[in-house]
Parts: C-alpha cells; structure tokens; sequence
C-alpha cells in the first residue's frame, strides 16, 4: 500500500551506537530507512497519469547513496533530535536532487544516457515525460514539507522552505547550472568555478545539513557550525567529483567519465591540477570536522562521511 504523506506511518530507526560505530553500517541502514520512507511517499504508478509517477519513482528508487537525506538525518541526531523529525524533509531534499539529476541529464543540458549504471530518465520516458517527472518532483517536494510534524513550530518550517528554495533556485542549483553553462569554452579561473559549484553542488549539500539541525531543535551556534560543515563538503564533494571524472572507473561510478572535458567545462584539475586539487579537498574535509567541535559523539557520523566523501576511489 502507498501512502503519500509524512504522517502516514511512524518510522522505526535504531540510535547511533558510538562506542561501536561503523560508517558502512550506518550508511546501509540509514539508506534503507530512506528508501523506505521515499517508497511509501511518492505517487504509485496505479494513480493517474501512471506515466510521470513512474518516471518519478524510476529516478528516485533506482538506488542512489542518498548522501543529502543521509546528512539532514545525521544533523538532526547531532543536535538531540529524532530523525522522524526530519525525514519529510530528507525526502523532500531527495526530491529536488533527482529532480536536478534528470534535468541534467537532458540533451539541452549534458546530454548523458546513463545514471547510477542505467539508461538516464529521457532515454527511457522521452525527454518531454522526463521534464515533467523533474517539475513533479520539484513541487512534490514541498508537498511533502507540508506535512512535516506538528510538533515543529510554523516559524522553523518556513525557515526550512526559505533555505531549500534558496538552494534550489538562482542562489543555488539554478544559478550554478546557468553560470556552468556560460562558463563552457572559457578559461575560468579559481573564483569562477568556486562561485558556480558553491551554487550548484554545495548549497544543496549545505542545505541537507542545515535543515536537519534546524528539524532537530538545534541553537544558533550549533546551526552556524553545520553550516561551516556543509560549505566545506560542499566544496570537498565538488572536487572529488571533478577528479573522478578524469580518474575514476565508469562501472563503480554509474556514469560515463570525461564528461567534463567532452563539455569543455572548467574544474579544479582542469584550473589548479589534480595534486592541489586533492590538497584542498583534504583541507576543506579538515576543516569541515573542525567545526563540528561544538558537539559531542553524536556528531561522529557527520565527521565519518565527511572524511568519507574524499576517501571514495581517490
């Protein structure tokens, strides 16, 4: 059976254990919560129009890592929240990243077939039913935020919408596809491309993380400092991407690689090398665990993926 609201069913989950933690497990288990949870709220393919709910649950259920839903959970524990809290909003936030991977995807944008390992949306609906599916699952994405709890005052919630609209939009993701396609053919240099990936990449990165400590009852200061996190994984997540694209196997990958260089985009290596690429990748990671000195071990996930998200096939 398909529910399509938040309230609909109360999620088990299992506390992070830190004595024994393992970030493998950790991740395993919070993928499956989820895949779950993104299972039971999106359309069913038995509702009308069949089509585009399909196209939306090929994207979003096709086995993603689900590292931005995975973050708002953890920042949410790291405050002394519950992760039912957060879990429209996770969704919500995984929504929008599908919804930006198929427009990718298209011939207008990059142009690519393939996705996780299989053909992308357009290959397999058509390139107008795959636009559909990413505005559907734009506007289900707040659908989704307004069945957030109760329990949370309206004043957060509005915080919530504001910071994922600002991700979304020309401050964020838009802005950074617009500014990336402009930039195609010329010789960028370092602040050009900071300025496009901080939009593109990190604010919804920044955002994931954000939102969890703010659903999660987090202070001021706390909220500061997951935002330092979240700007500097950003920005460690980006280059990793970037140096994976001329160093990385396309079957682990899911994707084909030396795209970037096929589009004539300008990136970190392309600009400063892979070497010092990698050196402020490390450094952004360092100080992304840096701030998080503000919390206790509940915070351990947060500091594991970051380390993780540079140790992925470099």
């Amino acid at each position: 059976m398909n529910h399509n609201t938040p309230s609909a069913h109360l999620l088990a989950y299992a506390p992070v254990n830190v004595m024994s933690f393992d970030l493998q497990t950790y991740l395993k288990e919070r993928k499956t919560l989820i895949d779950s949870a993104m299972d039971r709220y999106l359309p069913s393919e038995a509702e009308q129009p069949s089509v585009v709910h399909e196209a939306m649950r090929y994207s979003t259920l096709d086995g993603g890592k689900r590292l931005r839903p995975i973050l708002t959970l953890a920042a949410c524990e790291a405050v002394g929240g519950q992760i039912e809290m957060a879990m429209p909003a996770a969704c919500a936030i995984e929504c929008i990243h599908a919804f930006s991977l198929i427009h990718d995807d298209l011939p207008c944008m990059d142009n690519d077939d393939f996705r996780r390992g299989r053909p992308t949306v357009h290959k397999v609906y058509g390139e107008a039913m795959a636009l559909l599916a990413g505005d559907a699952l734009f506007a289900f994405a707040f659908q989704l935020m307004s069945g957030v709890s109760s329990d949370i005052p309206s004043s957060t919630v509005l915080r919530v919408w504001q910071q994922i609209a600002d991700a979304t939009g020309t401050k964020g993701m838009v802005g950074g596809q617009v500014m990336d396609m402009q930039a195609q053919g010329q010789q960028s240099g370092l602040p050009e491309i900071e300025e496009i990936h901080k939009r593109k990449t990190g604010a919804l990165l920044k955002t994931s993380v954000v939102v969890g400590g703010m659903l999660g009852g987090g202070i001021e200061s706390e909220l500061d400092a997951l935002e330092i996190y979240g700007r500097n994984i950003g920005l460690a997540f980006q280059i990793t991407d970037d140096i994976l694209d001329i160093t990385g196997d396309a079957e682990k990958l899911g994707k084909p690689i030396g795209s970037d260089l096929k589009l004539d985009k300008s990136t970190y290596p392309s600009v400063i090398g892979i070497e010092q690429s990698r050196e402020l990748a490390i450094k952004a990671v360092e100080e992304a665990v840096e701030a998080l000195s503000v919390f206790d071990e509940k915070a351990e996930p947060l500091r594991a993926i970051a380390r993780f998200i540079i140790e992925r096939e470099l």
